[in-house]
């Protein structure tokens, strides 16, 4: 029996993992560290992805409606757990961090790889992601995470309807329309924005967050596969995006003035 069965007759709760990551502030003044491929990391707002919000969120709505646990899980420094603590504050029940330096620095697929391993472990019925972290946006994390468990997977997910216990129908923005997919669990879902409004952590949450538990996991696969050692993608250099030059401003008559521009649009902003 799966430990989230309650026997005949009753209803069956939900165990469900988060997974989570900390990431710079969209919001935060951000600049190129000496190395020139990452970002100096001193002063910078860290925050919980936006995207793993509405994933939470809608964990949480499937906890309120069917019992059940909600375990948020990241792979990520100390600094990681303020981001875990967040989800406790709304909601989460646990937190699982894997902190460990051959961890870090890795790609998606490295990333999805060490997740797969924490997630066989609490056994859930369901894993909600994001679609993508802000900081990198490769959306390719949860699809291979469903890879590595031998999961269905549903990307995008804008809407999730319950058949029965075990069976759902989730909807996903495509081009020109809307796709319905039946998935049965264990399953994957990525989280799109639309999909729920994500609520704020209240006093009360966030005084009962600094009471539960954040488990410290070691790391399950070896640091060859994970991690820096293994990545299959490497950032050559970083830089920040070319200042904007000021306004220009024409004055004059109408004859006088739309040839000016019609030749600067022609020119220099090329879009004629």
């Amino acid at each position: 029996m799966h430990p989230t069965d309650r026997g005949p007759g009753r209803r069956k709760q939900v165990k469900i993992a988060v997974c989570i990551k900390q990431v710079p502030s969209s919001e935060a003044r951000i600049v190129i560290a000496a190395d020139g491929r990452s970002i100096d990391p001193t002063d910078v707002e860290m925050v919980l992805n936006p995207y793993d919000e509405y994933a939470l969120e809608e964990a949480l709505r499937i906890k309120e409606a069917k019992g059940g646990e909600v375990i948020v899980v990241t792979i990520g420094p100390e600094k990681a757990k303020e981001a875990l603590r967040t989800c406790l504050a709304m909601g989460a029940d646990r937190g699982v961090i894997v902190n460990d330096p051959s961890y870090h620095g890795g790609d998606a697929l490295g990333t999805a790889r060490s997740l797969a391993d924490v997630v066989r472990g609490l056994e859930p019925d369901l894993v909600w992601c994001g679609k993508l972290s802000i900081d990198v946006e490769g959306d390719a994390t949860p699809i291979a995470l469903a890879e590595y468990l031998g999961w269905a997977h549903v990307a995008l997910v804008t809407r999730l309807e319950w058949i029965d216990d075990r069976n759902a129908r989730a909807q996903r923005e495509v081009e020109g329309g809307r796709e319905i997919v039946a998935i049965e669990l264990p399953a994957v879902l990525s989280a799109e924005k639309g999909l729920n409004e994500p609520r704020y952590p209240s006093l009360k949450g966030i005084m009962a967050a600094k009471r539960k538990p954040i488990d410290e996991m070691k790391p399950g696969v070896p640091a060859e596969q994970v991690g820096s050692a293994a990545r299959g993608a490497e950032i050559m250099a970083m830089a920040p995006p070319p200042e904007r030059s000021g306004g220009r401003k024409f004055t004059g008559e109408v004859a006088e003035v739309v040839p000016q521009v019609v030749a600067l649009l022609k020119t220099e902003a090329k879009v004629l």
